[in-house]
């Protein structure tokens, strides 16, 4: 409209100056009048959000407490359908006992609810479970429940303890460990997470869900540590952990069966060796020996080919899990490994553990450390001690020489 204004202005001028401004007054009448503002109210947001699939309501005769304790450690990528079902049955749950699997995560959607409730695509709950389907309510599951927690004052709200407390199975999804820390530690939720531990109540993590059922855990408040980068300076600044300073005591939920231990996810595909032998290597205490001090400064455990309170961790292939169990009074701790059928990588499970202390490990400089005993896990038969450390040969022994890793094949 400008451009056809100007046009008829020039045009104009050589009729004179009346021309002018009835040319002007027209292009102004013109000219549309501005609207009223309009507004409208502000939606509240959501202080947590909650969805179901199956009946909440239902009479659970599940029992709201158990024996033993039970864990899934899960590597990320694609969701490990077997998992799930062992969850289910560890839980005691059976058809027509009911049961509630309640996910807890801090962003995403209700994504698990049909996958865990369902047998196959057509939202059946057939006896026959299709391979992507974990079909809880065929193994007698009455309701698949997702509370996303997005901060404190969710964690502290009344009526997401109210349900959570109700689970007989709690599953913590993937997505980013730092909301867990920031969001949850120290809340009403990780209360509730403690009763439900102790009633041996089944848990499950995977991923980010993964990284916070450690003694210590790898709390990621900044960007991911790189293995290149952890071992150049095994301080550097995206090298947080929880506890902050490192302690005996004091981690987010810190199940007892799982002392000592930190984990890593991804494990193989993102390269992560060097790096999670830096996070280990962390945890290990400084010692005087005579010729000089060894270990890393804050570090609380010491570090050792025998024992069961040494530094050590396990690293999580994707589209792996580790089904972790207790099995009575005075007998080890256990694991299998488990995968899909389809699944297209080698999906191992690492035990990492430090013989000896690091010999160089301090701020701003390169991390050296000597034998580092690494323990493959790649089939589902063998099972492994977590107490004792065994049940699993000796796969590859690793050095971090000034910064380097050797071998660098480490898989």
């Amino acid at each position: 409209m400008l451009t056809r204004f100007f046009h008829q202005l020039l045009v104009g001028l050589s009729g004179g100056r009346r021309w002018i401004v009835l040319l002007l007054a027209s292009v102004f009448a013109a000219s549309p009048v501005s609207a009223e503002p309009t507004f409208e109210p502000a939606h509240p947001i959501p202080l947590y959000s909650y969805f179901a699939t199956g009946d909440v309501d239902a009479v659970v005769t599940a029992p709201s407490a158990l024996p033993t304790p039970s864990f899934v450690l899960m590597g990320g990528g694609p969701d490990v359908d077997s998992a799930f079902r062992w969850l289910i049955q560890r839980a005691g749950i059976r058809p027509g006992t009911g049961g509630r699997f309640v996910v807890i995560r801090a962003t995403g959607t209700e994504a698990y609810n049909p996958y865990i409730f369902y047998s196959d695509d057509t939202l059946s709950t057939a006896d026959t479970i299709a391979e992507l389907w974990v079909g809880g309510a065929s193994l007698g599951l009455t309701s698949v429940e997702t509370l996303v927690i997005p901060s404190v004052k969710a964690a502290n709200s009344p009526a997401v303890n109210a349900i959570l407390s109700r689970a007989n199975v709690v599953f913590i999804a993937g997505g980013d460990q730092s909301h867990y820390i920031r969001f949850w530690k120290g809340t009403a939720l990780e209360q509730t997470l403690n009763a439900l531990m102790k009633k041996n109540v089944p848990v499950g993590g995977t991923s980010a869900g993964l990284a916070v059922l450690g003694q210590f855990d790898y709390s990621a408040l900044y960007k991911s540590a790189t293995s290149e980068l952890s071992m150049a300076d095994p301080y550097y600044k995206d090298i947080t952990f929880d506890p902050a300073p490192l302690s005996l005591q004091g981690g987010f939920i810190a199940p007892p069966a799982l002392a000592s231990l930190i984990f890593d996810s991804h494990f193989d595909t993102r390269d992560r060796m060097g790096r999670f032998i830096a996070f280990i290597s962390r945890i290990v205490a400084p010692t005087i020996t005579p010729t000089g001090t060894v270990g890393c400064p804050g570090g609380v455990l010491p570090a050792s080919s025998s024992g069961k309170t040494t530094a050590r961790g396990i690293g999580i292939g994707v589209e792996t899990a580790l089904l972790v169990q207790g099995n009575g009074s005075g007998k080890p701790v256990t694991a299998k490994r488990v995968s899909n059928p389809s699944a297209t990588t080698e999906s191992a499970v690492y035990f990492v553990r430090p013989s000896v202390p690091p010999g160089v490990c301090a701020p701003k400089t390169p991390l050296t450390v000597s034998d580092v005993e690494v323990r493959k896990l790649a089939d589902s038969n063998t099972v492994f001690n977590l107490t004792d450390w065994t049940g699993v040969p000796l796969y590859k022994q690793l050095d971090v020489t000034s910064g380097t890793l050797f071998p660098a094949d480490w898989y």
